[in-house]
């Protein structure tokens, strides 16, 4: 069926469902359920069929939708209030505003190739931006192939598929290291969740600062700890308590620092006296902490008009061109230097 002969009829047939249901779907109305208003919309996009003129107008008259997904991290729970989503969020939602476009943030958490696209078909929006790639690398390669329209926040992986807009990780570990290193710190701790794609970008930065910087790679010095301050501080604790030396902390996150720094602190010890400790992110925070964290920027009001115009501008998204965008060292107070 074209688009200019497709029908609300047509839709309705295609489900097995009255006409009037399928208007009601169309409407996203709560007297159906959510697996027939799933199909409804997936016939309604594959048919063409211009669904968008049933929802309801938005208070400017939006020339478009882009919906943001977060699909949940290694199987746990994503946090959407993580302070560098939130700064994500903001790029994105400025860049959307400029092009005219509404933003949608879904609840769906995606963990498999079958959520992915059930996200794409069963959406109003007219593109989507997932932040973040999880363990979902192989389904996005497949969810290239289908021609949606997408584009993710994350890292550069082998034999990618997709568009993907992130960091230089690589990078940005390596020169929160040589830092460190500079500062004469001979045991550099890395603390981060080294299961996420991106995180273990700034890992294989971290080594190969330490083999620069001819410093020992010791293996207890690599620290599991998720993207939160509860985790990182518990981490560094447990450090502490096997008796670790160390005089230098990279963290995979801004709140992974802060984290680590109160675990110190608690310890008697002096930031960046006796533990120099470095961010990554530069989220608000980082600058008011006390002491003033020294971090990694990544450019999040570039990286929104990256992911936007993505969507906008270019094809579906296997014909999209990746990008990675520079990171800058902040010199704070808690490395000493």
């Amino acid at each position: 069926m074209s688009r200019r002969s497709t029908r609300l009829e047509d839709i309705a047939a295609l489900a097995g469902v009255s006409i009037s249901t399928a208007s009601r779907a169309l409407n996203d109305s709560p007297a159906v359920n959510s697996r027939t208003k799933q199909l409804i919309w997936k016939l309604a996009k594959e048919h063409d069929y211009p669904f968008r003129r049933y929802m309801p107008a938005g208070p400017i008259g939006a020339t478009g939708t882009i919906a943001l997904v977060v699909p949940r991290p290694q199987g746990r729970e994503g946090q959407l209030d993580d302070p560098f989503f939130l700064e994500l969020f903001a790029g994105i939602s400025d860049a959307a505003r400029d092009r005219g476009c509404d933003l949608l943030v879904s609840h769906f958490a995606p963990t498999s190739f079958e959520d992915l696209s059930a996200a794409m078909t069963t959406s109003r929006a007219d593109g989507v931006i997932f932040l973040g790639q999880s363990s979902l690398h192989p389904a996005f390669n497949l969810l290239a192939q289908s021609g949606a329209r997408f584009a993710v926040w994350g890292a550069q992986l082998p034999e990618q598929g997709y568009c993907s807009v992130g960091s230089d990780n690589l990078a940005g570990g390596r020169r929160a290291t040589l830092h460190l290193a500079r500062l004469g710190r001979k045991r550099i701790v890395f603390l981060g969740d080294t299961e996420a794609p991106e995180v273990q970008q700034r890992v294989r930065g971290y080594l190969d600062g330490l083999e620069q910087a001819g410093l020992a790679n010791d293996p207890a010095l690599l620290v599991p700890a998720h993207f939160t301050v509860e985790s990182s501080e518990a981490a560094v604790d447990a450090l502490l308590a096997r008796g670790e030396r160390f005089d230098g902390i990279v963290a995979a996150s801004d709140l992974i620092a802060l984290g680590a720094i109160r675990s110190l602190l608690h310890a008697g010890l002096a930031v960046p006296d006796d533990v120099s400790v470095i961010g990554y992110d530069d989220v608000p925070f980082a600058r008011y902490s006390r002491p003033a964290l020294t971090t990694i920027n990544q450019d999040t009001a570039r990286a929104g008009r990256l992911l936007v115009s993505k969507l906008l501008d270019t094809g579906a998204g296997s014909d999209m061109r990746s990008e990675r965008l520079q990171t800058e060292l902040i010199v704070r107070e808690s490395c000493g230097g």
